[in-house]
């Protein structure tokens, strides 16, 4: 995760974000791609981080607690992707 989030932070790895690389020329136009960098190489980061808590602590209430905070950080970030990082009309 910590590879990919500097991959697509250095602008290298464009290729990594989902739909992104199978949109048409025409449907990327519409996508602030600097700021959808930004976003995908927080979230991958943030998701390297969450990573820690079963690592560090297998139990349940761990796993429970990472299967809770990447479900929402991924509707947040999906939310973000529609909106923040499309270009202004």
């Amino acid at each position: 995760m910590v590879v990919m989030g500097i991959l697509i932070l250095a602008g290298k790895g464009d290729y990594l974000i989902a739909g992104y690389n199978t949109a048409s020329k025409k449907e990327r136009e519409k996508v602030n791609i600097k700021r959808l960098r930004r976003l995908m190489g927080i979230t991958m980061f943030v998701l390297a981080l969450l990573l820690l808590i079963p690592i560090l602590d297998n139990s349940i209430k761990s796993i429970l607690a990472f299967c809770v905070l990447a479900f929402i950080l991924c509707i947040v970030t999906v939310v973000l992707a529609n909106t923040w990082a499309m270009k202004k009309k």
